[in-house]
């Protein structure tokens, strides 16, 4: 049991810290200090699959409203992913299958219950209540918002002025997503930045159906390891939360100096006076940034799968890294004895084509035996075993054979 004080700190941290917008601040500090356990509500559009750590953001916000003893309420969006959220998005999505997106649901929360106590988390098919929805409740919720009110959303705005095409399943996406709160009658939603103007909508359609609004509370977009854009599969930048400990710890350590503050103020729990230590040292040269990034990785890799992984992913990254040595364990790949240096990147499962690992080759990342591959189209005849590396993190043993091409 936490104290009236510690109570109070911890409802000023989650207002606080990583967040950007509350929508009604004072409102929902006053809920989140009372007696009655509220209704988080996250909506989930499972339309990929992979959960990298812009998402752990909002997790780890979650896991602070659970701390204080609240439900959070997990919404599957298994009707809007067929539509795809347009939020941020200057084109139509396409839209996904029922098989899709069960199978994309199971593997999210998969991961998402890595973060989030599952005891106190409730599941939420949004099939429940549209899979019976009529053409009259259609009506009745569309006849509760405007079209220019929709509109208004810069993603849609920029692609009116533009001529570029909104599908009218597009402009219904806020409002299903509104419906959700209706139905789980949610007290807070939380969301990234991009979804403020859906997450207001939310308000608006409770009010509409006399209910009490909903709370709204937001994160930051969390940068990608580029140091540039927001993390993203479709850009590459993204560390995903089910990558195996020794791939996390290493890209960890591979983000630029000038992320650490927001990675460390996001992703952990360290006090922000002891953060602001570490980036003033960083600043006036008394603290090496590596050792900053060395920390942060395992508080990272801990979490998201344990301090004995995350010891041995420090100790797997010393010894690559810092000591140049080989992994102690690498998968071995029967290759023909001759064979061209793209063709054995392949095998190993470094690249998809012939195509890609030319390009590993040519942009300086491809070694045998710690010899540097300039020529994609060098011929490689072994006698006996070699070890490609691709990358910083990536080994594999080649092992000649009668291995046919």
């Amino acid at each position: 049991m936490t104290t009236p004080n510690e109570r109070e700190a911890l409802v000023e941290r989650l207002l606080t810290r990583g967040t950007v917008d509350v929508v009604v601040r004072e409102r929902l500090r006053e809920r989140l200090l009372g007696d009655r356990p509220l209704r988080v509500k996250l909506g989930v559009d499972p339309t990929r699959p992979d959960i990298h750590l812009g998402h752990y953001v909002c997790f780890r916000k979650l896991r602070e409203f659970q701390a204080l003893g609240h439900q959070v309420v997990v919404i599957i969006g298994d009707w809007t992913a067929r539509i795809g959220d347009p939020s941020g998005r200057s084109a139509q999505r396409p839209m996904l299958t029922a098989e899709e997106v069960e199978a994309n649901a199971k593997t999210y929360l998969d991961q998402f219950f890595k973060v989030v106590d599952v005891s106190r988390a409730e599941i939420v098919w949004q099939s429940t209540w549209f899979g019976t929805f009529t053409l009259e409740d259609v009506i009745r919720l569309t006849s509760k918002y405007t079209v220019a009110k929709l509109l208004t959303r810069e993603d849609f705005a920029k692609r009116y002025e533009q001529g570029s095409p909104i599908s009218i399943t597009e402009l219904l996406y806020p409002l299903l997503q509104a419906y959700d709160s209706v139905a789980i009658q949610a007290d807070v939603e939380i969301g990234g930045t991009d979804q403020l103007f859906n997450l207001l909508v939310g308000r608006d359609i409770m009010r509409e159906y006399g209910l009490e609004p909903q709370d709204v509370l937001t994160v930051p977009l969390l940068v990608g390891t580029d140091g540039t854009l927001k993390m993203s599969k479709s850009y590459g930048n993204y560390i995903a939360v089910n990558e195996p400990p020794e791939e996390m710890f290493g890209k960890i350590m591979s983000i630029p100096d000038h992320v650490l503050g927001d990675y460390l103020r996001l992703l952990t729990d360290l006090p922000d006076e002891e953060i602001d230590v570490q980036l003033a040292g960083m600043t006036n040269g008394t603290i090496n940034p590596r050792d900053v990034k060395e920390r942060l990785a395992v508080l990272i890799v801990s979490d998201l799968h344990s301090p004995e992984s995350a010891e041995r992913a420090r100790e797997h990254f010393h010894r690559v890294h810092r000591l140049r040595e080989l992994p102690e364990q690498m998968p071995e790949i029967a290759v023909p004895q001759r064979s061209r240096i793209i063709e054995l990147i392949v095998r190993a499962g470094f690249a998809r084509s012939n195509n890609e690992a030319r390009r590993l080759v040519t942009q300086g990342g491809v070694r045998l035996d710690g010899r540097r591959v300039d020529d994609p189209e060098e011929v490689v005849e072994l006698d006996e075993p070699i070890v490609l590396q691709v990358g910083k993190r990536r080994f594999a043993r080649l092992v000649p054979s009668d291995v046919n091409d």
